[in-house]
């Protein structure tokens, strides 16, 4: 089970938390810890499971930091990992089915084959103010 789930780590802080499409399990299972202002859970129910109808009440919550998940529904995606210096760390490769929770540092990604994804996060979206756009790795970074 949890070969299928990886967490993306650098100078001892997540990055980013990755589950695979081949993740199985009973239940649910939350991903995240508490603190995370986004939550990423995984819910596999048998038929006639009763879910208690619910509302959630209005907590009020400061978020100071976007964090954003991907679902690759189709196609490849390559993630390339920067640090607050911008500097280029690493990459991954995701497929269709896999899930992505970017939480710290920076990103860019290259579509490797044609891709259709779903893309949740926080809002109201900020426009600009929302993100501080760098160079990428370039033509001598990793390729997937």
């Amino acid at each position: 089970m949890t070969e299928h789930i990886e967490s993306v780590e650098f100078e001892g802080r997540q990055f980013a938390l990755i589950v695979r499409r081949r993740f199985a399990a009973e239940g649910v299972h939350f991903f995240t810890p508490g603190e995370y202002s986004q939550q990423l859970a995984y819910m596999a129910h048998p038929k006639g499971k009763l879910i208690a109808p619910h509302l959630h009440a209005h907590v009020r919550r400061e978020v100071s930091l976007t964090q954003e998940v991907l679902l690759i529904r189709e196609g490849r995606l390559r993630v390339d990992f920067y640090g607050e210096d911008r500097r280029y760390l690493d990459s991954r490769v995701l497929e269709a089915g896999d899930v992505i929770l970017l939480s710290a540092g920076g990103h860019g990604f290259e579509v490797l084959d044609d891709i259709v994804m779903y893309e949740v996060k926080q809002g109201p979206y900020a426009g600009d103010q929302d993100k501080v756009r760098f160079d990428p790795v370039g033509e001598a970074g990793p390729r997937g």
